[in-house]
């Protein structure tokens, strides 16, 4: 594989995999986001954008936010565009709720982003057990540092510390564990 294209819903998850791919490629893959601007413009255009790249020994990832959506329908109908689009094998990964989900299962992240070593501690608060189920996320962390997380800002200082091995929420282990799969197996992505 030559290049990673990442299809994003918004510019803050570009932000975040700025930080975290590092962890997790090796130095010969090319990266490449294109960022929609939210999720209507990227359904709008997926096809048009996948089908349009054409460049040998690229892979394909999109990345979008649950919000209140099922995620099965929403997965299946990404997985038709991009058979529509001559790209089955393109990873497809759901945020469940949002991106801050994966914020809030990683607290030691958020706690040195931040300089609030007390926020660590709340990985033991019943409210954070299960991240993937909050679906204010983005509110409860602009709450809990006091108004400091913006979400471009944000996203781009706690994207390098997150642990790729963390499994606090089911559906960022769900997107590391695709995206190593993907890398060491290219035609074996959704």
């Amino acid at each position: 594989m030559s290049e990673l294209v990442f299809f994003l819903e918004e510019p803050s998850v570009q932000a975040m995999l700025e930080g975290l791919l590092p962890q997790l490629l090796r130095r010969e893959v090319d990266v490449r986001y294109i960022v929609f601007q939210g999720k209507q413009d990227l359904d709008k255009q997926l096809v048009r954008k996948l089908r349009g790249y054409r460049k040998p020994g690229t892979r394909f990832v999109i990345l979008r936010d649950q919000d209140s959506a099922d995620c099965r329908k929403l997965k299946a109908d990404l997985q038709k565009k991009c058979v529509d689009a001559g790209k089955q094998h393109t990873l497809i990964r759901i945020i469940c709720h949002e991106l801050e989900s994966w914020f809030l299962a990683d607290f030691p992240a958020v706690s040195i982003a931040f300089e609030k070593p007390q926020l660590s501690d709340l990985k033991q608060n019943a409210k954070y057990r299960s991240p993937d189920d909050i679906s204010n996320a983005a509110e409860e962390l602009e709450k809990i540092t006091n108004g400091h997380y913006q979400k471009i800002s944000g996203s781009r200082a706690i994207g390098p510390l997150l642990d790729p091995d963390n499994t606090r929420s089911p559906s960022f282990a769900a997107f590391i564990q695709g995206l190593r799969r993907l890398l060491s197996h290219p035609e074996s992505a959704t």
